[in-house]
């Protein structure tokens, strides 16, 4: 990268190598009352070289509406903007519904990130479009999507979306489908965080519903206490296990954005993270 001068107050207008704190910046932003694992995901399977920084929306009175992302889509704008002018080469946006709920559809969204990218000179991702990608990379086409705690309106969204993305969706339901809770108002009490056991008992379940899937597919920033003392952990430290266990590929939103971020970036993560992941070091 060349540097093209300076602002009033002596701000680069593009960054240089010498400028930037780490050669390759990335920027993730969440949707506003989640706390964002992304950061610190990434961040622990990243090259040294890697830097993260993170940027949360701010929506006053945010009850996690989809019409409340529709509302706010612009806000995508302003935070690639912002992470352009600090020097990212990548930015990231976190939240699988963004995509449907936008109305936008499948070539809409892969136009949107285009367009950003194209404007603000990074390379710009969405969770839910970095689905589809992934999906197409590992020449799936049959998949069963284990919704977790998305409620149906947010799941059904995604369904749609990928059978727009041309996916033939052979099984689908969230944890109340699967009979782990009596109704959405108990997972919704769980705030997002499951028992350790769940992610082995839905992956089963739905794969006894969809044994012709290609890969099995989890919505969203799903977290399950398998971690040291019981600390939560999203799909990145499940999914090598879970493929061992069902003998097919597992894709995750989570899992999906960082591949899709380190392809940018021409780079591949350090360690055993699943097939999809694992494609990098090819």
């Amino acid at each position: 990268m060349s540097a093209t001068g300076s602002d009033a107050q002596g701000m680069p207008l593009e960054w240089t190598e010498e400028q930037k704190l780490f050669p390759h910046q990335v920027g993730f932003t969440c949707p506003p009352h989640d706390w964002d694992a992304a950061p610190s995901d990434f961040l622990r399977i990243a090259p040294g070289s890697v830097g993260v920084h993170g940027w949360m929306l701010h929506v006053p009175d945010y009850r996690h509406r989809l019409d409340q992302r529709t509302q706010n889509f612009a806000m995508l704008e302003e935070f690639a903007s912002v992470m352009a002018n600090n020097g990212a080469d990548v930015c990231a946006q976190v939240g699988s519904n963004w995509v449907h709920a936008s109305g936008k559809g499948v070539q809409g969204i892969a136009d949107f990130c285009a367009r950003l990218s194209d404007k603000h000179g990074l390379a710009f991702h969405m969770a839910g479009y970095a689905m589809v990608e992934a999906l197409r990379e590992m020449n799936v086409e049959k998949v069963a999507l284990n919704a977790v705690y998305h409620w149906p309106e947010w799941w059904q969204g995604t369904i749609g979306f990928l059978k727009e993305a041309g996916f033939d969706v052979l099984w689908a339901g969230n944890f109340v489908d699967q009979g782990w809770f009596k109704n959405q108002e108990d997972v919704n009490r769980k705030r997002w965080i499951f028992d350790g056991d769940l992610a082995r008992r839905s992956f089963e379940f739905v794969a006894d519903k969809a044994p012709g899937a290609d890969a099995y597919l989890a919505n969203g920033m799903v977290n399950f206490r398998t971690g040291e003392n019981n600390q939560p952990q999203r799909m990145l430290h499940l999914t090598p296990h879970l493929e061992e266990q069902l003998g097919k590929p597992v894709i995750a939103h989570d899992t999906a954005l960082y591949w899709r971020i380190f392809r940018s970036l021409e780079l591949a993560p350090e360690g055993r993270h699943g097939q999809l992941l694992e494609r990098l070091n090819a």
